[in-house]
This record gives C-alpha cells, sequence and structure tokens, in this order.
C-alpha cells in the first residue's frame, strides 16, 4: 500500500510541476511575450536618420566564434573591401535580418569579414502616402548609400534585397546606372508576376479587368490619390500571413502542444515579434507595386514605368546572386529566374532553395542552403 501512496504522490508531484511549467509559459507567452524575444540582439550604431529613416552600421563582433544552428564559423578578423548594404522591403522590421543569436543574417555577415549597413526605412504613417517608387529610389535610398561611402571610404558597393527591397536594388541599379554597384543579392523578387502561381492568376485577372475599364471610361488605377492606397501594418500582418494560411493556424496549434518546452515557446514568440509587427506600406508604393509590378507584370518584358522614368534591367551590369524559394507561393521561382534574362551582367548565378518567402531569408534551413554559398561566392567578388 505504501508503494501505492508513493507512486501516487510521485505521479502527483509531477503533474502538478507539469502544469505549473504549462501555465507559466502560457503567461509568460501571452502577457510577458518581450522577455521571451531573442530578436535584435546584435549591437549597431545609427549613422544617419532622418524624420522616418536611418541607416545603421554594425561594428566588428567581439567573440572568436559564433554558433550558426550548429555550425561552429570563426570570426575573420580581416575585411573584405566590399561593404555589405542590406536593402530591406517596406512593412517589415528589421528583427529579421538578427533574428535570433544563432540565426542572424547580420552577425553571420560580420563573423565572414564583411561591413555591414542596413537601411531601416522606418515606420510610414498616412502623412507619407505620396511615397513611392521613385521617392525610395531617387532620393531616400540614394541618400543612405552616399552615407555608407563616406563611412566606409569605398565606393564600390554590394546591395542585398530581399522581396521588396531586392526590386528597390534592381531598380535603383538600373535607373541610376550606378556602374559602382559591384555585386547585387537577389532573394524572392518577383520579376515575371503572372507566373506566381494563384497570386499570379489573380493579378493577371485584376489586370485584365483594369484594361477593360481603362478602355471604356478611360479611368485607371493610377489615377486615384496614393493616400486611399494606405497599407496598416496589421494589414500587412494578415496579408502576410494569408499567404501560408495552413502554416499559420498549425505554427499557434503547435505551441499549443509545445507549451511545457520553454525554448520552442521562445522561438515561437520571437518570430511573432517579426510577424506581429509590421508596419505601414505608403500609399505611392501599394499603387505603384499592384499596377506596375503584379497587374501590368511590367518587369517580365524587361522594364518598369517609374514616375517618368523608365527603369530598365538591361542596364544592370553587377555581379548577380538571385534565390527563389521552392516553397514560396508568393514569388515562384518561375517569377524570380526571369532577372536572367534581363540583366547585362555577365556572372549572374541562379539557385531554388528550400523555403517559403521569409524562410530564403531567415528559415532554420537558410544558413546551410544558401548563406555559406552566397559568403563563399561574395568573397570572391568583394575584394
Amino acid at each position: 500500500m505504501s508503494d501505492l501512496i508513493k507512486a501516487a504522490t510521485e505521479k502527483a508531484a509531477g503533474l502538478a510541476q507539469q502544469t505549473t511549467r504549462y501555465a507559466g509559459n502560457a503567461f509568460d507567452r501571452v502577457f510577458r511575450a518581450a522577455s521571451l524575444v531573442q530578436a535584435g540582439q546584435t549591437p549597431f550604431e545609427t549613422l544617419h536618420s532622418d524624420e522616418l529613416i536611418s541607416l545603421r552600421y554594425y561594428p566588428p563582433l567581439q567573440e572568436d566564434f559564433i554558433e550558426l544552428d550548429g555550425i561552429t564559423i570563426p570570426v575573420e578578423r580581416k575585411n573584405h573591401r566590399t561593404p555589405v548594404v542590406i536593402v530591406p522591403p517596406l512593412a517589415v522590421n528589421m528583427l529579421i535580418y538578427d533574428l535570433f543569436p544563432q540565426r542572424s543574417l547580420v552577425r553571420f555577415l560580420r563573423a565572414k569579414g564583411f561591413e555591414v549597413y542596413l537601411v531601416d526605412w522606418g515606420k510610414p504613417t498616412r502623412a507619407h502616402s505620396h511615397y513611392n517608387f521613385h521617392t525610395y529610389l531617387t532620393d531616400l535610398l540614394p541618400a543612405c548609400l552616399n552615407q555608407v561611402r563616406v563611412h566606409s571610404g569605398e565606393q564600390e558597393l554590394t546591395l542585398h534585397g530581399w522581396s521588396l527591397g531586392g526590386m528597390f536594388t534592381l531598380f535603383y541599379s538600373a535607373l541610376s546606372k550606378d556602374q559602382h554597384v559591384r555585386n547585387a543579392i537577389i532573394l524572392g523578387a518577383p520579376i515575371d508576376s503572372h507566373a506566381s502561381g494563384i497570386l499570379g492568376f489573380l493579378s493577371q485577372g485584376l489586370g485584365s479587368a483594369a484594361d477593360f475599364v481603362h478602355k471604356h471610361t478611360g479611368h485607371q488605377v493610377h489615377d486615384l490619390r496614393p493616400h486611399w492606397f494606405h497599407s496598416p501594418g496589421w494589414l500587412n500582418t494578415i496579408g502576410f500571413k494569408l499567404t501560408n494560411p495552413i502554416g499559420s493556424v498549425m505554427g499557434y496549434w503547435e505551441l499549443v502542444i509545445r507549451l511545457g518546452d520553454r525554448e520552442f515557446v521562445s522561438n515561437h514568440a520571437t518570430t511573432a515579434a517579426f510577424l506581429d509587427r509590421m508596419v505601414a506600406y505608403p500609399g505611392g508604393i501599394v499603387q505603384d507595386t499592384v499596377v506596375r509590378i503584379w497587374m501590368g507584370n511590367e518587369l517580365s518584358q524587361g522594364t518598369v514605368q517609374i514616375g517618368d522614368d523608365k527603369v530598365r534591367l538591361n542596364n544592370i551590369s553587377a555581379n548577380i546572386f538571385a534565390i527563389a524559394g521552392s516553397e514560396d507561393t508568393m514569388v515562384t521561382p518561375g517569377s524570380a529566374k526571369r532577372l536572367m534574362d534581363h540583366v547585362s551582367s555577365e556572372d549572374k548565378t541562379f539557385r531554388v532553395t528550400h523555403g517559403g518567402h521569409m524562410g530564403i531569408l531567415s528559415g532554420s534551413k537558410a544558413p546551410r542552403e544558401s548563406w555559406l554559398e552566397m559568403a563563399e561566392w561574395l568573397a570572391e567578388r568583394s575584394d
């Protein structure tokens, strides 16, 4: 009898501990999520800022090694000559580039001996609704690149652009004909948007409808006020999650199942810190993107109208390393690969790696799938 009582007591004690652990993790995830977030821990200096945007510089790492999801990487003390400038898309917060200490793109690039700068586009409000592609490409981005050149003392740069940041990189290079953009890393940039699966099919349908309206009424979407297209942060969060609705739901279901796993709960909170804190899109950018890139599919022909200027991708001669995700439903490999048909670059590489639109940049497989190869490719072209 005493053995039964002892076993029951131990079982009850174990159940109580498990319940306490589950309750504590649940409380922290809901009410103290910030304490669980691991993102944004790499120190940086702000070199330039105005009322909206800022420019970050990540100084050399102090440690001798970094751990990269099971890979030990020595920190190189000799820097490559050509700095890397990360050009993010809009709507995202900058945590995506420093998501986990063991999965941080900025830490990885610094460890590999690259001077690292990052353009932070800030948090646009409705007062910035008139900002469009022309604003970013001819005013904001050039000002930041000039600051990088002054700080680094180097004219030649590598630009790293993911998603809309990839389009910014391509459009700036083509429009400015900046011959000092030596290398361009392009991830998940839609070139033939009508080739992007269901999203491409819907865009093609909307484009046909817009053409019909224009033909019979003379009205165009670009005639509307940009203010009407302003997209708040919460709407961008919903839109991004709807690109993979099953994955979004399963992520929260897995959280419930693994609520007793403190590390998993912390990782979930860290990822959510990025996904749930998206910022607004200026109306002019939404208008340009929807009309020019998606509905009109102008880039599939290698050109796009930006204000009064025509961007021609064949003006780009920089070394190109482009990546698409095999599971990316927003920008499929077929859509992204068309870039290779239009640029004049003699040195150009295209890779398809595992992952969705976010995964190709910072997913758990990204370090092994693309970061190491990208760093090796870049090192050979940065001295």
